[in-house]
C-alpha cells in the first residue's frame, strides 16, 4: 500500500499482494527471529504489524525502483511514493496510517519514518478479537482485530474500559473489509457471475479508470468468496513493468489463473485472448441508481474506445437472486438500503453461497483422502440447494470447483490443520506416558535418539504455534532434563550443547 505527495488513495499503487489470513495472528519470519533473541529486539513488535516502510520511485521507462527501506538506511532520491509492506491484509488501517504519515514524511523525510517506526514498535501485538488503541504521530487509532468468529460485514469496535484518552481516539469500524457496495455498485446485477468467476479461479482482468478503483475492485473480488480463501495469484494494480508481463500476455499458452487490475488501455489489445475482461468507466447515474454495465460478447471488445462492460462468454451455474437485487436497488433509490442499514450487508448475503460450500466440505472433512464421488453423493440430502435461496446447477458448480486452485488450496489447508491436530495429540500422548519407565531397559543409543526426536517435535510445535495443552511442553522439558541427567557425562555434555 502506497501514497505519494499528490495521491492519497485507499489502495492505489499496491506494492505487494496481501497474502495473510486476517483472522490469524502475525506470522513474520523476522518476527519469529526477534522473538528468539534475548529479551526481544526493538523491532519485535514492529514486525508484528509491518515488515518495513519503503520509499519507491517511479520512472515511466523503468517502472518502480526501491530507494529506501526502513529499518535500514539507503540514500534517497527525489520523486517518491511511500509504501507500507505487511503480511496482514488490514487495508483500511494501513490507508488511515498512510493518510497520517505521508504528509509529514514528504515534509520531514527520513526522521519522520524513524519516529513512526519507533511508535509502531510500541504497539501491542494484533491478537484476534482484541480492541486496541494505537498511537501514531499525535493521533490514536482505535481498532478491533478481526477473528474467525466474526461474520462478513461486521466486526465493529467494541467499547473498552473507560479510558481518558487524549486526544480522543479515531475509531475505525473495520480494518480489513472493503465497502463492497462502493466497489460493485455498477455491477450489482452481475454479482453471481463475478462470484463464480472468482470461486472457480478463472483468468480475469479488470480495466479500471484509476489505480485506486483497480485495487479496490480486485481486493473486493478476491474477498467475495469468504470464508473460502482465494488461492490463485492476484495483482490489484498490474503494469507493463511487472516481471510477469510477457508471461501473461503470450498467446502460445492458456491464460494463467490470475486476477489482474490494470488502468492502461494498452492492455485491451494485449489481453484480447483472455476469457473474461471487465471494462469499467467513471461511475454514471441513471436517475438515483448507479448505471449497471452489461455483459457483452468478447468479439465486441475493440482495441480503441472500448465501452464499459463485462466481456465474457461465461454462463453461470447458479441463478442470480433477482428479488434481492431488486430490493437492493430499490433501497438505494429511496436512499434507505433495505439490508442491515447498509447495502454491503445485502451484498454479503448475495455472496453467502461460499459459506454454504465451505460448510458442506467441512462436514465431510476427515483424516482420510478426499473422495469426490463420495462427497457428491452426499449433496442430495445435505447440499446448499436445500437451504440456499439461489437455484441452479449446484452439482455442476461443485464439479468445476473441485478442479480449481481454490479447492486445491482449501484441501491443502485442511490437510495441514489435520496434520497439526494429530501432532498435538501425539505430543499429549507422549506426555501422559510413563517415559521414565520406558527408558529402564533401553540402550543409551535408543535413549539419545528419543531425546533428539522429541526435541525436534517440540521445536516444530513451537514454530508452527500448535495449540498444545499448556502443561505438555513443560512436562516434556522436565522429562528430557531428567533423562539427560541419567546418562554418562560425555553424553550429557553433547546433548546439553545442542
Amino acid at each position: 500500500m502506497s501514497s505519494s505527495p499528490s495521491v492519497l488513495s485507499p489502495i492505489a499503487d499496491t506494492f505487494t499482494k496481501l497474502c495473510h489470513d486476517p483472522f490469524e495472528g502475525p506470522v513474520s519470519p523476522r518476527h519469529e527471529e526477534t522473538e528468539e533473541a534475548e529479551g526481544g529486539c526493538r523491532w519485535a513488535r514492529f514486525s508484528s504489524w509491518l515488515e518495513c516502510v519503503c520509499v519507491v520511485t517511479f520512472d515511466l521507462e523503468l517502472g518502480q525502483a526501491l530507494e529506501l527501506v526502513y529499518p535500514q538506511d539507503v540514500k534517497l532520491t527525489e520523486k517518491e511514493s511511500l509504501v507500507l509492506l505487511s503480511r496482514l491484509p488490514y487495508t483500511t488501517l494501513f490507508h488511515s496510517l498512510l493518510q497520517i504519515i505521508a504528509p509529514e514524511y514528504f515534509e520531514k523525510l527520513e526522521p519522520c519514518l524513524e519516529t513512526v517506526c519507533n511508535e509502531i514498535g510500541q504497539w501491542p501485538k494484533p491478537v484476534p478479537g482484541m480492541t486496541l488503541n494505537l498511537p501514531v504521530m499525535g493521533v490514536i487509532l482505535q481498532i478491533r482485530i478481526p477473528s474467525k468468529s466474526d461474520k462478513p460485514g461486521g466486526s465493529p469496535v467494541r467499547s473498552t474500559a473507560k479510558e481518558n484518552l487524549l486526544p480522543a481516539p479515531t475509531v475505525l469500524p473495520t480494518i480489513h473489509e472493503l465497502d463492497l457496495f462502493k466497489c460493485f455498485q455498477s455491477m450489482l446485477i452481475h454479482l453471481q457471475m463475478l462470484w463464480e468467476l472468482v470461486l472457480l479461479g478463472e483468468p480475469l482482468i479488470v480495466i479500471a479508470p484509476s489505480p485506486t478503483v483497480s485495487s479496490e475492485i480486485i481486493l473486493a473480488l478476491v474477498s467475495s468468496i469468504c470464508p473460502l480463501k482465494f488461492c490463485c495469484d492476484f495483482r490489484p494494480y498490474f503494469t507493463i513493468h511487472d516481471s510477469e508481463f510477457r508471461e501473461y500476455t503470450t498467446r502460445t499458452q492458456a491464460p494463467p489463473n490470475v486476477v489482474l487490475g490494470v488502468t492502461n488501455p494498452f492492455f485491451i489489445k494485449t489481453f484480447q485472448s483472455w476469457p473474461h475482461i471487465i471494462r469499467l468507466g467513471e461511475l454514471k447515474m441513471t436517475g438515483d441508481l448507479p448505471k449497471q454495465i452489461k455483459v457483452k460478447k468478447l468479439v465486441k471488445l475493440k482495441t480503441l474506445d472500448t465501452k464499459p462492460g463485462i466481456y465474457t462468454a461465461y454462463k453461470t451455474f447458479v441463478h442470480k437472486d433477482k428479488i434481492l437485487i431488486k430490493r437492493l436497488l430499490k433501497g438505494i433509490q429511496r436512499k434507505r438500503p433495505s439490508e442491515l442499514h447498509h447495502p454491503s450487508g445485502a451484498i454479503h448475503g448475495q455472496l453467502n453461497a461460499a459459506a454454504e460450500i465451505s460448510d458442506t466440505m467441512e462436514d465431510s472433512s476427515t483424516d482420510s483422502p478426499f473422495n469426490q464421488d463420495e462427497f457428491m453423493a452426499t449433496l442430495d440430502h445435505s447440499g446448499p440447494q436445500l437451504t440456499s435461496m439461489l437455484k441452479g446447477d449446484w452439482m455442476g458448480l461443485y464439479r468445476k470447483f473441485f478442479r480449481s486452485p481454490n479447492f486445491d488450496g482449501w484441501y491443502r489447508q485442511r490437510h495441514k490443520e489435520m496434520t497439526q491436530k494429530l501432532e498435538c495429540l501425539h505430543l499429549e500422548v507422549i506426555c501422559d506416558a510413563d517415559l521414565m519407565g520406558w527408558t529402564k531397559d533401553k540402550s543409551e543409543v535408543e535413549i539419545v535418539d528419543v531425546v533428539l526426536k522429541l526435541r525436534e517435535k517440540m521445536k516444530k510445535a513451537r514454530q508452527q504455534q500448535l495449540l498444545v495443552r499448556d502443561d505438555v511442553m513443560e512436562k516434556l522439558e522436565t522429562f528430557i532434563k531428567s533423562i539427560i541427567s541419567s546418562l554418562p557425562e560425555d553424553l550429557q555434555t553433547l546433548l546439553n550443547t545442542q
